[in-house]
């Protein structure tokens, strides 16, 4: 079985075509899918998926690209998180490519979420682009990680370098990859992707953007994640059982409130 572990099926494209989305998921062997906040106006129709369908979950968090959006605090995510649905605090993090100017409330509220995951219990659900070493230096002085007694969580849609990656891992975070590792032209992240152990590793969609190959260009949807997996297992020279089986256990380790 393929798990999504990260995705946006409550986005317009995709929540208009729920009964496809599902049967898609099933005819790939898609069994369960995290359906991940960007900002808190919206996260009742995330959390309404996670209700409305038993292989759904949800995450409560703010994007660090929502500029004009509800600022959140710690209490406001720790009391949205009581769900037994949302399994994780994000997505959160530092986006330097698509904003310029004064970030400093970009990082301010990197800092709530994580101060929300480790007052949860819950893990956290990392964006970062162009910004890894603030990412990197607010995660170790917030003590995102297991190495600090946070309860650490994933970098989602991974594009940095094997040295981010390896610094991510140490502090007890898993590593997705999204479509974009299917990608031609995307030789360093492959080259990231054999480096990083199956036992570290999760697989995404974030759909609706980033469909993999062959379906690239086109909308992506929770069922073409096990593409990915196809071409992990392809890169690593394995079958593409192992990686299904090892990251949909990652996933279950990892959001330890979901249930296989």
């Amino acid at each position: 079985m393929f798990i999504d572990s990260h995705c946006h099926i409550d986005f317009p494209e995709l929540a208009a075509r729920m009964p496809e989305i599902r049967a898609k998921m099933a005819e790939n062997a898609v069994t369960h899918a995290l359906c991940v906040s960007v900002d808190l106006p919206d996260f009742p129709r995330v959390l309404a998926l996670a209700e409305a369908y038993p292989n759904f979950y949800a995450s409560v968090g703010v994007h660090p690209d929502y500029e004009d959006t509800p600022e959140p605090t710690v209490d406001q995510l720790v009391a949205l998180a009581e769900h037994s649905k949302v399994v994780a605090i994000g997505e959160t993090g530092l986006d330097y490519y698509r904003l310029e100017g004064d970030l400093e409330w970009q990082r301010e509220r990197f800092r709530t979420h994580i101060r929300a995951s480790r007052a949860t219990g819950k893990p956290l659900i990392i964006h970062t682009r162009a910004a890894s070493e603030d990412t990197l230096r607010i995660m170790a002085e917030e003590g995102a990680g297991t190495d600090k007694g946070g309860v650490a969580g994933v970098m989602h849609c991974f594009t940095e370098s094997l040295e981010v990656a390896r610094a991510s891992m140490a502090m007890g975070f898993y590593i997705s990859f999204s479509g974009i590792v299917t990608f031609k032209s995307a030789k360093d992240l492959q080259a990231v992707a054999l480096e990083v152990p199956l036992d570290q590793m999760l697989i995404e969609t974030d759909s609706p953007y980033l469909a993999p190959v062959p379906y690239r260009g086109r909308v992506n949807e929770p069922g073409y994640v096990a593409h990915v997996a196809e071409y992990i297992a392809q890169l690593k020279g394995i079958s593409v059982e192992e990686v299904a089986a090892a990251t949909s256990a990652n996933f279950f380790r990892l959001f330890s409130a979901a249930r296989a």
